[in-house]
């Protein structure tokens, strides 16, 4: 059940900053990147999506159903997730180099069908204002609030609609409505969407041109929109529910989940650390949570326990 107090805020203006719980020597020790553990992170990713995507191909020439719809969806949940390793990369803590960082997350954002050009500025702003109504543009896609609304969100359509709206109007330079883009930057972002664009449409071709016209229709389509549900159920956790405010200690939920889920998400769970210092890599995460889990209002057991919360808000509602 949702507490009644989640949509209160538990910030004091006389209360220290939440920000300055770890000392700057925990901090620095939490903040070194390494190399070896992204790139081993990223590496085994790919593997999976490869693996899987073998296996889906195999299974369905050979008639083997079991075995094709289990690769299929785990090819798509391996895509889907590479929103994640885009999301590590934005933030440049995934590898102590800042250019392999853009490199990796422009890479992972065609895989996931996000920018990370476009998404580095949008995110920015995210932590920025978080939870803060008018400025996050996160708020601007509506939490469900029905039972309609919340299947509507899972199917993933909405998303996808979204993003084909996004990439057109990035590609074609109208972002007068994206206040997180300043005037310098939307050359870089419209040259990024066109490049990231034109890359789909070469593989189309050149896979048209090899006798595989429905390439990416068979392993990268069908499969990302099988993830997305799944991708779309583990994100509501990340602030539905939370405090409407700047209260970093509430308005973000981590949420304790099995080793697998946490791996593919480059431990995104640990999300209410992540916002708390966004500096801290990825694979420091779960020492950070040790530290910090007991000052968090918000620690959820499982994304199923989350999502049935949520939903309880739903009856509550509709018996009101």
């Amino acid at each position: 059940m949702v507490s009644s107090t989640l949509h209160a805020s538990i910030s004091d203006s006389a209360a220290p900053n939440p920000r300055q719980i770890l000392s700057a020597a925990e901090l620095l020790d939490l903040n070194q990147r390494s190399d070896l553990a992204g790139w081993l992170r990223a590496l085994a990713h790919t593997a999976i999506i490869g693996l899987s995507g073998y296996l889906w191909g195999i299974g369905s020439q050979l008639g083997l159903l079991w075995l094709s719809l289990s690769a299929l969806v785990g090819l798509g949940a391996s895509l889907a997730f590479m929103f994640c390793t885009l999301h590590e990369c934005v933030h440049r803590t995934a590898f102590a180099n800042a250019r392999v960082n853009d490199a990796i997350a422009w890479l992972a954002g065609v895989l996931s069908f996000y920018n990370s050009t476009f998404y580095r500025r949008y995110h920015k702003w995210h932590h920025r204002y978080t939870r803060i109504p008018g400025k996050d543009p996160e708020l601007e896609d509506t939490e469900p609030a029905t039972w309609a609304q919340y299947l509507w969100h899972l199917t993933g359509l909405s998303w996808w609609m979204g993003k084909v709206k996004t990439h057109y109007q990035c590609a074609s330079g109208q972002l007068d409505h994206c206040a997180y883009i300043s005037p310098e930057a939307r050359r870089e972002v419209m040259r990024s969407v066109q490049l990231q664009i034109a890359t789909y449409l070469a593989i189309g071709l050149i896979s048209a041109a090899l006798g595989h016209p429905l390439f990416l229709v068979k392993y990268w389509l069908l499969p990302l929109a099988i993830g997305q549900p799944l991708l779309r159920f583990v994100l509501l956790a990340e602030h539905t529910g939370c405090t409407y405010d700047n209260n970093a200690l509430a308005n973000t939920r981590t949420t304790l989940t099995l080793w697998p889920l946490r791996f593919l998400m480059w431990n995104m769970p640990f999300h209410a650390e992540h916002h708390l210092y966004p500096s801290v890599p990825f694979h420091a995460l779960p020492a950070a949570h040790q530290q910090l889990k007991d000052k968090f209002s918000r620690v959820d057991a499982g994304y199923i326990s989350v999502n049935q919360n949520l939903v309880t808000t739903f009856e509550k509602t509709a018996q009101a």
